[in-house]
């Protein structure tokens, strides 16, 4: 049967030819074994690409992984650190720290909370010139004692919301543990419960950070078991790695700093050098105020992961965050965690990483 279908098939070929009549290309069909009847083949099915995981949410100033990011704005604290104030209370809590030099050479912190919020912080001490900068770019709240009203103005010019104790705002209390003024402590849940309709969100992150723990910028450099900080004659900072914890844990002076009855650490320690200039203003016992100007340009060091690598650090304005690279211009990616700047004076300051 197979012969007679392809004779009849031939001789209609031949006669469409003899008319000048070019044949139709024939169907192409699969003809089922036993020819009753021609089966198409169905097309293939189309399998759909599974969706990706979506990336797990990270807290922006941690870079830690977490289930939720709470829609609330970042509070900055600005805590003093002279003898009198140590120990401090709910610093090792602090997502950022950033210590700066003030007046008679001694140092003072901005601590920024936002993934924890502890219910007791301090010594808060009033604000510095420098602190409308670091604060700038988080859009949320600057916690402190008071200050001077050029100082305060220029905070909220920046359009940081201002909680002082000072003015009354909620959440402060003096300690009868201490004397003034290094007895203002008070409750970062009650500052962030605060904010204005502008501040219901969470803050930008600051840095860039590794997915996990172990891939920072750091991690490809030199080891460096401690970085010895010098901010002034009155002020050495130092943080030592301790490789169980896998954390930098500091000390001032030489002395283990604590906060809460625990150990102040850190996974990422950022050593910048900074030009440090004189506002012409004095403090109440007539010392001269610095300003650490956060906006330009300079050199630095970023330890985490027990090394270090070179970096370099720009700020193009108050409200832009401070951007780090690479001497060659790669982006550096911090270890997720918690970490803390040394803002050291060009020239009177200075590091070293051993």
């Amino acid at each position: 049967m197979r012969r007679t279908l392809s004779v009849v098939v031939a001789a209609t070929m031949l006669a469409l030819a003899a008319c000048g009549t070019q044949p139709a290309a024939p169907a192409q069909v699969t003809l089922a074994p036993d020819m009753s009847r021609a089966k198409i083949a169905p097309p293939a099915p189309v399998i759909p690409e599974p969706e990706p995981e979506p990336e797990p949410p990270r807290w922006p100033l941690t870079g830690v992984r977490t289930d939720k990011v709470a829609d609330r704005p970042a509070v900055a604290v600005k805590i003093e650190n002279a003898a009198a104030s140590r120990p401090h209370a709910g610093l090792h809590r602090a997502d950022v720290v950033w210590e700066q030099v003030v007046e008679g050479g001694i140092s003072r912190f901005v601590a920024v909370y936002h993934s924890d919020l502890p219910k007791e912080v301090g010594p808060i001490r009033s604000v510095r010139p420098m602190d409308p900068a670091t604060v700038a770019p988080l859009e949320g709240i600057l916690a402190a004692s008071g200050g001077q009203g050029p100082f305060l103005d220029a905070v909220e010019r920046t359009g940081t919301q201002l909680l002082t104790n000072d003015d009354g705002d909620r959440g402060f209390r003096r300690s009868g543990a201490r004397a003034a003024p290094h007895n203002v402590y008070g409750d970062v849940r009650t500052f962030a419960r605060q904010a204005n309709k502008k501040r219901t969100e969470p803050p930008p992150a600051q840095f860039e950070y590794a997915d996990r723990r172990q891939d920072g910028t750091a991690r490809r450099g030199k080891k460096a078991r401690e970085v010895d900080v010098r901010l002034s004659p009155a002020q050495r900072t130092t943080w030592t790695w301790n490789a169980k914890a896998a954390e930098y844990r500091r000390s001032d002076g030489g002395r283990a700093s604590m906060s809460s009855g625990r150990r102040v650490d850190a996974h990422n320690v950022l050593v910048l050098s900074m030009k440090v200039t004189n506002t012409g203003y004095r403090d109440p016992a007539g010392a001269p105020v610095p300003k650490t100007e956060l906006v330009g340009q300079g050199k630095g060091v970023l330890l985490g992961g027990g090394r270090s690598v070179p970096v370099r650090w720009e700020k193009k304005g108050a409200r832009a965050r401070l951007v780090l690279t690479r001497p060659n211009g790669a982006a550096v990616l911090l270890e997720p965690g918690n970490t803390w700047v040394e803002l050291v004076p060009r020239g009177s300051g200075s590091w070293d990483v051993s």
